[in-house]
């Protein structure tokens, strides 16, 4: 059976879709194929679908590809498998959806998706599928960095790392790029090292800070200089979180799932220290930071 229909059949398939009437063609039940997933989004894709499908772009959606594949490791994270079930069905979508509108347009097709999946899988794995050895996943790992290379075409260090996406969150763009300059090489031996530089650049933040809150009491400092100092103080900002992955790294700590949680620790807390408010008969907005902060404190002992 063929995965994706050439433009020929879609359109008949649309036009037979319309006679038919799509409220008899797609219908709720208890079990769905992929083809018929496949057939659901050429519809709604098509002129006879859904206004707001037809009018989406590779540009226009690309927010939801990214946002889709976190809430599936959110439900990971979660451990809920049901939920992680529906959300890897809205990652698909996404695919089948890009993949239609490729097909639409001439440019590619989910066969194209296909292929390139398969044979990356195949070319990668090449102590199965060729003539390379490894003995344990670490070594796994290596190889596939060198097979992709390879592939890619990367002709220098300094290519490895730019071909890291910049459309990635910062921090997993900073831990990666961070990995891949290890992999040469460029690394600190040990955790400590990465620790003390962590060290030296939050002091040298501090110091722009101090520089800042100086000059903001002269009356001559000028429009000029005052950009200067926070274009400084962003720079330094930047190399204190670039540290503190570097650090994480050293650890072993992957700082975009470890800052996930820190953020959900921080919602938990927040909650109960309200919830304790409202006990009170008080609201948070009308409480004092130490008030806030004495709630804060019992949170915290109550969890350890």
């Amino acid at each position: 059976m063929s995965i994706t229909p050439d433009r020929n059949e879609t359109a008949s398939t649309a036009k037979a879709s319309v006679s038919r009437k799509p409220s008899e063609k797609f219908v709720l039940k208890d079990h769905y194929s992929y083809d018929e997933l496949v057939d659901l989004v050429a519809f709604l894709y098509s002129p006879e679908g859904c206004p707001w499908d037809q009018k989406q772009t590779h540009e226009s959606i690309k927010g939801s590809l990214v946002e889709e594949a976190w809430e599936a490791v959110d439900a990971i994270l979660q451990g809920r498998d049901d939920r992680l079930a529906d959300e890897l069905g809205d990652v698909l979508l996404q695919v089948i959806f890009h993949a239609e509108m490729g097909r639409v347009a001439g440019s590619f097709t989910m066969d194209d998706v296909l292929r390139n999946v398969c044979r990356k899988l195949i070319s990668r794995h090449s102590h199965i599928f060729a003539q390379d050895t490894a003995s344990d996943p670490k070594e796994v790992r290596e190889l596939w960095e060198a097979n992709k290379i390879k592939e890619k075409g990367l002709k220098s260090e300094t290519d490895v790392l730019r071909d890291v996406p910049r459309s990635l969150p910062a921090l997993s763009r900073s831990y990666k790029i961070q990995k891949k300059a290890a992999a040469c090489g460029f690394d600190w031996p040990n955790a400590e090292g990465a620790r003390s530089k962590l060290k030296e650049e939050a002091q040298e933040l501090a110091e722009v800070e101090a520089q800042i809150t100086a000059a903001q009491g002269s009356s001559s400092l000028s429009k000029a200089e005052a950009d200067r100092l926070n274009e400084r103080l962003a720079e330094e900002a930047g190399d204190l979180l670039f540290a503190a992955v570097n650090y994480l790294r050293k650890l072993a700590i992957d700082p975009e799932l470890a800052l996930n949680q820190a953020n959900e620790k921080f919602i938990r807390r927040f909650s109960q220290i309200e919830d304790l408010a409202t006990e009170q008969g008080q609201a948070l907005r009308g409480m004092s930071l130490e008030e806030m902060d004495q709630l804060w404190e019992r949170v915290k002992a109550q969890e350890k």
